[in-house]
């Protein structure tokens, strides 16, 4: 049983260890910013009154960092700083996230634009960490065929962060503690701040007309391919369809009356869940073909939206969270999987970027257009078009080309279990 399992680790070298655990860190630090969110919302809900889609309206200004995400690979990409493209942007964007924080703790309070305002910042820091860090996964994951084992290993930390983010803020939340669960949220960026320090292995760059006009025409000519915006489209279509977001703490509140201790609890339910996911598609996406992994994920995630027609009382809810769970894991993973297998050489860390901004730009307008929904509809419509949406996404896959973007990254020569590691490039 152990040799089985040890067949089915992917990471075999130290390098891709070290890489592995480095990235779980970072990663589990960066989950635990949601800390504040079911705490926040209720504050807008009941303190500042507003309604479910003028609370996902709110979100949606606060995460607007994670929509230019590519500015950030640019910069880090073209601009050294101190003589580094990634270490030293990543420990000045963490002490921005910790600084934030800790101002929201302090001066936060109950003022809308004063919360926006910082949370913003702190999103920044967080967002700026994000995009150096998958950088330093594409770059050190495609050559080693890794990419989709390296972020099962991220969204296993960040759900895992999400279980401790669950149960605590629930905890908070019950209390209406919102100062507490900013300042202990604005802890976690320390820990990246020390990751980044000890563990991220930058070699010195130095501003290269050469390298800068060979990176410039990279991105022009990748601007021009179907295939990156192929997958850009794919990717804001699966996601932009109408999800629940805020809307759904406002129907478990106020129609199911559930307290937020145990809404916090069900949200660790749902993580632990996603980590199983995680686990599952590691060996998953080294097996199987992405393209039959992806049309299955429509499918099952269709039915699983529709599942929630039977959300309805404290049993259904645990069933059906401690479920869907794992399957939207798979199916994220899936997508993220994708999005990292088509980017262009020597634009890998920029062009994540640029798809991951599609993605949370999908997120949060699914969010908010199911705020709205819910608003205006009610509950069992929102599920009835969401689900619709996802189904509809099938209609999209034989325009993407899944499998000859899966054959092209695999023209990459995976490095054999005995390599030693390749230092990374600087792109």
């Amino acid at each position: 049983m152990l040799d089985r399992l040890a067949r089915l680790n992917p990471f075999k070298t130290p390098e891709a260890q070290r890489l592995a655990i480095l990235f779980a860190i970072v990663y589990f630090a960066q989950g635990m910013y949601e800390l504040p969110t079911q705490t926040l919302t209720l504050t807008l809900k009941e303190r500042l009154g507003l309604s479910a889609g003028q609370a996902a309206t709110f979100f949606l200004i606060v995460t607007v960092p994670w929509f230019v995400k590519p500015v950030y690979g640019l910069i880090s990409d073209f601009v050294p700083l101190f003589g580094r493209r990634r270490k030293s942007y990543f420990l000045l964007a963490a002490a921005l996230a910790a600084g934030s924080g800790f101002a929201l703790a302090v001066f936060g309070g109950v003022s809308y634009w004063r919360l926006a305002v910082l949370y913003t910042a702190m999103g920044l820091g967080i967002a700026f960490t994000d995009v150096l860090t998958d950088a330093l996964m594409v770059e050190n994951g495609r050559p080693r065929g890794l990419t989709g084992a390296f972020q099962s290993v991220q969204w296993a930390a960040i759900y895992g962060a999400t279980i401790l983010a669950g149960a605590l803020g629930g905890y908070l939340a019950e209390r209406r503690e919102l100062a507490g669960a900013f300042a202990i949220g604005a802890c976690f960026p320390l820990v990246s701040f020390t990751m980044a320090l000890v563990y991220v292995r930058d070699p010195a760059a130095h501003r290269d007309r050469e390298a800068f006009l060979a990176t410039w025409a990279a991105i022009r000519e990748a601007l021009g391919s179907r295939t990156v915006w192929g997958v850009a489209g794919f990717i804001l279509f699966w996601t932009f369809s109408p999800s629940f977001g805020p809307a759904f703490l406002y129907y478990q509140t106020d129609q199911l009356k559930f307290d937020q201790q145990f809404i916090g609890y069900l949200a660790s339910l749902s993580a632990a869940s996603a980590i199983a996911g995680a686990f599952i598609y590691a060996p998953l996406s080294r097996r199987i073909r992405l393209k039959w992994i992806i049309v299955a994920s429509i499918g099952i995630g269709a039915l699983s939206t529709l599942a929630y027609l039977l959300y309805r009382d404290r049993t259904s809810a645990t069933v059906i969270d401690g479920s869907f769970g794992c399957v939207a894991m798979i199916t994220q993973l899936a997508f993220l999987d994708l999005a990292a297998k088509s980017c262009p050489r020597r634009v890998e860390g920029t062009f994540f970027a640029l798809l991951m901004s599609v993605f949370n730009l999908g997120v949060k307008g699914s969010q908010i257009t199911g705020g709205y929904l819910y608003d205006w509809l009610g509950y069992t419509p929102l599920v009835l078009i969401s689900a619709g949406f996802t189904a509809l996404a099938w209609l999209l896959v034989p325009l993407v080309k899944i499998d000859r973007i899966e054959a092209q990254a695999l023209k990459d020569v995976p490095l054999p279990d005995s390599a030693e590691p390749q230092p990374v490039r600087a792109s």
